[in-house]
């Protein structure tokens, strides 16, 4: 099977495409790499990754011991200013 002139060319009009594309992905992979670098030299130092806790162990204890009394969990959550789903995480 031979191939046409326009043939031809169509697939040379494709190929910086697909280059950038490979280029683009090696780019990418190479990001997250050094990522994956930092989060572990952040943790190696000590530091925390993620966001702050909402609550301090103080108040998880309070919590705890509100919700074994049988106060009503809605409204512990709103007293504590965190939705119901992180109460039910705590507990």
């Amino acid at each position: 099977m031979t191939r046409t002139p326009a043939a031809s060319l169509m697939v040379l009009s494709w190929m910086p495409f697909q280059m950038m594309g490979a280029f683009a992905e090696f780019e990418r992979s190479m990001i997250r790499e050094r990522q994956r670098e930092g989060i572990a030299a952040a943790r190696n130092q000590g530091k925390r990754i993620g966001a702050k806790p909402k609550l301090t162990s103080e108040q998880v204890k309070e919590l705890v011991r509100r919700v074994a009394a049988g106060e009503q969990k809605k409204a512990l959550a709103e007293e504590f200013c965190i939705c119901r789903q992180t109460l039910y995480n705590l507990l």
